[in-house]
């Protein structure tokens, strides 16, 4: 496949597989991705956040999107930018994405 076929949607397909470590949720429905671009030339950049701005697991998450988005046919780079505005907010995520909890959990005093 030349790399001016490499599409967007092929891109969040990828990026789709990659889950958060935080919520178990991918990273396009948590809503960390903030934009995707091709190049002719087979270059994605993507630009992106973490839900916080020193989040430990920056390097990992940056390093299973190069891996994973290189994989595609005609990849040749993968530039990801990390940003931080518009800072990340729950409500950035999509409708029913958060896993459920496989525990109940109360708050307040027991009778």
């Amino acid at each position: 496949m030349p790399a001016t076929d490499v599409t967007k949607e092929q891109v969040f397909a990828a990026l789709r597989e990659i889950e958060g470590p935080e919520v178990g949720t991918n990273l396009v429905d948590l809503g960390l991705i903030y934009e995707v671009d091709t190049t002719e030339a087979g270059v994605v950049k993507i630009e992106m956040t973490t839900t916080t701005r020193f989040c430990p697991a920056s390097a990992f998450i940056i390093e299973a999107l190069k891996t994973r988005v290189g994989t595609i046919a005609g990849v040749g780079e993968v530039v990801i930018n990390l940003v931080y505005e518009p800072p990340w907010s729950a409500e950035m995520a999509t409708l029913f994405s958060f896993k459920q909890p496989s525990v109940k959990i109360t708050v307040g005093r027991k009778p």
